[in-house]
């Protein structure tokens, strides 16, 4: 029982993972599939639902020769090179159609495709974190802050706590120098006053002993 089982996870854990040959392009047609499956949900894709239940039925079915070549059970990499050039296209098209139509969600104000198009995941995080944050404290009531949004303003809190801390960081030893300062300073003073007491003291005790000289010379005088 328990050898099926690990031969079942093992199974399991192999098949999450992606073919080997042609992955530079593989990798993100099988990272992607799913993101596009949820495009199924969105009324603005309704005209391509069809397109892409057979679309992913395409890439379930390329993946397992992917994974025959992995295995040498099949030898065919250009049917295999050739069929991922084909799904490639495809995955494009729904990549900029998610793009585009995020545009037009904020153009429009259209907050329910907005929250729906930011979670599919096919969008460039980075190049629409603005846009996207813009838009949210724009419409905060309308806009389902979990997913996509929900990671930026964790991260960015993150982000304000990191700096917060440097800044601190840097107070502390910015006040650490200055209190060195200030205890150099007055140990300078001190010092100095204590010079300029003992020239003082040096320079009356002078004095005294040219006025005892003084009154020595008159006294002979006299």
């Amino acid at each position: 029982m328990y050898k099926l089982f690990l031969l079942l996870v093992l199974s399991i854990a192999l098949y999450a993972q992606n073919p080997k040959a042609f992955s530079a392009l593989g990798d993100t047609i099988y990272n992607n599939v799913q993101k596009i499956q949820k495009l199924e949900n969105i009324d603005e894709y309704e005209v391509y639902k069809k397109k892409i239940k057979q679309y992913v039925t395409e890439v379930k079915k390329i993946k397992k020769e992917g994974f025959a070549l992995d295995e040498r059970v099949s030898k065919n990499k250009m049917h295999y090179l050739n069929k991922l050039r084909e799904l490639s296209k495809v995955n494009d098209f729904f990549v900029r159609s998610v793009k585009r139509n995020l545009d037009l969600a904020i153009e429009n104000e259209n907050s329910k495709l907005f929250s729906q198009l930011i979670n599919t995941g096919l969008l460039d995080e980075k190049k629409s974190k603005n846009k996207i944050i813009d838009y949210y404290f724009a419409h905060t009531n309308d806009v389902n802050v979990t997913g996509i949004i929900q990671n930026y303003l964790e991260n960015d809190k993150k982000l304000r706590a990191k700096k917060e801390y440097k800044k601190n960081i840097r107070n502390a030893k910015r006040l650490r120098e200055l209190e060195k300062i200030k205890r150099i300073r007055r140990n300078d003073k001190l010092q100095q006053e204590k010079l300029e007491k003992q020239l003082n003291q040096e320079v009356q005790k002078r004095k005294l002993q040219i006025r005892e000289e003084q009154k020595k010379e008159l006294s002979k005088t006299i």
